[in-house]
């Protein structure tokens, strides 16, 4: 199953972002199941993210976003995790 991470960064916390981008890109490597991702923009400013795994299980999502470090250092204002069914592309 497909299950998309729309994940909003709460206000001025784009150098928490920055400080743990390797460590969330190093995530996303490890774990072998994200499909494609990246930031939400404002103008050239990363203020979200938007990931879709390709997962086994809602709970399988859950504890990937859990686990992801962006979300363990607080980076984020709400995440939504809904399955998705890709249907172009």
């Amino acid at each position: 199953m497909r299950v998309a991470l729309i994940c909003i960064d709460k206000p001025d916390h784009l150098q928490t972002r920055l400080d743990n981008r390797a460590d969330h890109l190093a995530h996303i490597e490890r774990s072998g199941v994200v499909e494609m991702a990246g930031p939400f923009l404002d103008g050239d400013k990363m203020v979200g993210s938007l990931i879709v795994l390709g997962v086994d299980s809602m709970d399988q999502a859950r504890d990937w976003a859990a686990n992801d470090p962006y979300a363990k250092a607080g980076l984020f204002q709400s995440v939504d995790i809904r399955e998705w069914k890709k249907v172009i592309g």
